[in-house]
């Protein structure tokens, strides 16, 4: 069988990186590229990369899943992610600069939802703060949910862009604007400014729908410090570990290592020993963010011919 119909979940270990356009040519991991051999291309982005992993087609629930994992009470219901966000106005309009880590306090969490929680109930809706960075909205049995872009899709970009369009979404455009008149107004916003953090002005809905019947994945093992990756893993029953340097050298066949999230300066700084050190034990996909996959096996770091590549 050709490398290119490899299952590499099953035969290798899975290594999720940022774009491949971001590592310069002189990056280490540059190194190993240039003697692997390419594979077809994978899926692109965060979301699409969860949900090929595990086996998920359209948009994934990732409101339901997370909840579950922070509070174990999703159930049936539906349920919609609610991340604290800093926006940014600008001449143009306003953008998405943050989203999700606030530097919030749990007492601080408590009391900026607490504000905004008689805006939910209004339409039918319940603000939960399932954590300080992640809050949760559980939605109305009949309620219509749009296909809210994920903060991925959406940060630096101009926020009017990812707004809920048409009459259907203009519920949702009056609720988004109460959200921002409501917390530019909390005094809390105003001692976060004052102590030199971004305010809260904003939550980011997106990942609505409920909990899939099932989850089902390749993968063996998953080491990552993501949230959604880490209750894709729980639902699929599969084994999930904080990103530390001994779970990341200790990683075998079958697992899948989340880096995508990181600089890759940082990567070439804190884990090239690591991945090198894997490189020479086992075959390692190199899957990247942008879509492009190489697979290096141990035997070819033998291919000393290969003095330029990728």
């Amino acid at each position: 069988m050709s490398d290119r119909m490899d299952d590499p979940a099953r035969h290798a270990i899975d290594i999720w990186l940022p774009d491949l356009a971001r590592f310069a040519p002189d990056h280490p991991l540059r190194a190993l590229l240039r003697k692997a051999d390419p594979l077809d291309d994978g899926a692109r982005g965060y979301m699409d990369g969860l949900a090929s992993r595990f086996g998920l087609g359209g948009s994934l629930p990732a409101g339901s899943l997370t909840r579950e994992l922070i509070a174990g009470d999703a159930g049936s219901d539906s349920w919609l992610c609610a991340d604290p966000a800093w926006v940014q106005p600008d001449l143009n309009g306003a953008r998405l600069l943050a989203c999700g880590q606030m530097q919030l306090s749990e007492d601080d969490a408590k009391a900026l939802a607490e504000s905004l929680m008689p805006l939910f109930e209004e339409v039918g809706m319940t603000l939960r703060v399932s954590s300080p960075d992640h809050w949760h909205v559980q939605l109305a049995v009949d309620a219509q949910i749009p296909d809210f872009a994920a903060p991925e899709q959406a940060l630096g970009e101009d926020l009017y862009y990812h707004l809920p369009q048409g009459e259907k979404g203009r519920p949702w455009r009056i609720l988004l604007n109460e959200v921002q008149v409501t917390l530019h107004q909390h005094p809390l916003n105003e001692e976060r400014r004052r102590l030199g953090l971004p305010p809260v002005n904003h939550l980011w809905l997106w990942g609505g729908g409920v909990l899939p019947a099932s989850v089902h994945t390749a993968l063996a093992h998953v080491v990552g410090d993501d949230l959604l990756l880490a209750a894709l893993a729980k639902q699929a029953r599969v084994s999930c570990v904080p990103r530390t340097k001994e779970a990341v050298s200790t990683a075998v066949p079958g697992t899948l290592i989340d880096l995508q999230d990181l600089p890759v300066d940082d990567i070439a700084a804190q884990w090239t020993g690591e991945l090198l050190a894997l490189a020479q034990k086992h075959a390692l996909q190199l899957s990247f963010a942008s879509g492009e996959r190489w697979v290096h096996r141990p035997w070819h770091r033998l291919r000393f011919w290969r003095g330029s590549g990728p």
